[in-house]
């Protein structure tokens, strides 16, 4: 254990990292339960770890939506708060600057982006020649929790909802009918649209699931994914409810997630809420390796065809035929959510229908 009374933690830059992180945020917060922790993160974030309590203050990043308007005004700000020890959950040569600059006395994280130096305590990633290995983002992040003396780690995914949060899925879901599985969609991926599963397949798997489960379905989008909205909309051939005008936001869309029966899903952040809430999920990996996202989570069903270009890791497909997607029918996705929802069914499950 360090001696430790005024903690700062980098917190991951992307919402599925910062939601796998939290297994290892959460063994930092009990194995250092009287350090004063702060956050330092994009503000985009922010809502993904509100009311988790792993945190006791938050900094912000220079950038959109942030009272930090300058690098210089952060160190300032930083080094105000005399931090004994720093987390980097980040691995950019930027954060251990701004970490080292701010004074923190111990400074730990990977020794990646020529940032070595700058750090006190280093933890090596793993590689084959120059090439990294694949290893699953939990046991990266617990790896880091461990390292500054954590031992009680375990790969819990933790998220919570406000009451603001759950209010406004009531407003947008209106009565629930207990008898009906709520099914969610999430059709987008910020990362890029070698992720995506074309919207007319979700389309053509909600009404499988409609005429199969009498399911309720609700697809959620965020307003930079209008296009993919229109699409599934002019593609719906049954009752689907498309959530993007006003969007949900990633508060109500925990909420959302965390009283459903089943969320189907492209390789994106909002696949981990699920993991989080205990919540079944089937995720349609294209461009990217499931290696890297693993989460052990028991209730996940991954659907990947097997083809030879895969994975690529790439943000738009580089060979223009994008046939890890286009070429994964409804019918495979189906068949993995079937499986859930009976599972489920079997097991007496009971889906959460209020805060």
């Amino acid at each position: 254990m360090f001696d430790a009374r005024s903690m700062l933690i980098s917190i991951p830059n992307w919402v599925g990292d910062v939601v796998m992180a939290t297994a290892a945020l959460s063994a930092i917060r009990r194995a250092y339960p009287h350090a004063t922790i702060t956050h330092l993160m994009r503000p985009y974030v922010a809502e993904v770890l509100a009311d988790c309590e792993l945190a006791d203050d938050q900094v912000f990043w220079p950038g959109a939506g942030s009272p930090t308007r300058t690098t210089f005004g952060l160190i300032t700000d930083l080094r105000r708060r005399r931090f004994d020890l720093a987390i980097l959950m980040t691995n950019s040569f930027r954060s251990a600057a701004v970490v080292r600059a701010a004074g923190a006395r111990r400074r730990v994280g990977y020794a990646r982006d020529a940032r070595g130096w700058l750090l006190t305590d280093r933890l090596l990633p793993k590689r084959v020649g120059r090439k990294y290995v694949p290893v699953p983002a939990l046991d990266y992040y617990n790896d880091l929790a461990r390292a500054v003396g954590c031992t009680d780690v375990c790969d819990r995914l933790i998220l919570a909802t406000s009451t603001a949060d759950e209010a406004a899925v009531d407003r947008r879901l209106g009565a629930i009918d207990p008898d009906r599985p709520l099914i969610v969609l999430n059709p987008g991926a910020n990362y890029g649209s070698a992720k995506c599963w074309p919207a007319e397949k979700y389309a053509a798997l909600a009404r499988m699931l409609t005429d199969r489960f009498d399911a309720r379905v609700v697809a959620s989008l965020s307003p930079k994914e209008r296009d993919i909205a229109d699409r599934l909309h002019a593609a719906a051939t049954g009752p689907l409810e498309i959530f993007v005008d006003p969007p949900l936001g990633l508060g109500p869309l925990k909420a959302l997630v965390r009283r459903c029966d089943l969320l189907i899903t492209n390789d994106t952040g909002p696949r981990h809420f699920a993991a989080a809430f205990d919540v079944p999920v089937v995720t349609v990996f294209g461009s990217s390796d499931p290696a890297w996202t693993d989460t052990r989570f028991d209730k996940e069903r991954a659907v990947m065809l097997d083809l030879d270009c895969q994975p690529c890791m790439e943000r738009v497909c580089p060979l223009r035929h994008h046939r890890c997607m286009v070429d994964l029918s409804p019918q495979q996705v189906f068949e993995k959510a079937e499986e859930l929802l009976e599972s489920a069914k079997r097991t007496g499950r009971r889906r959460v229908v209020s805060h």
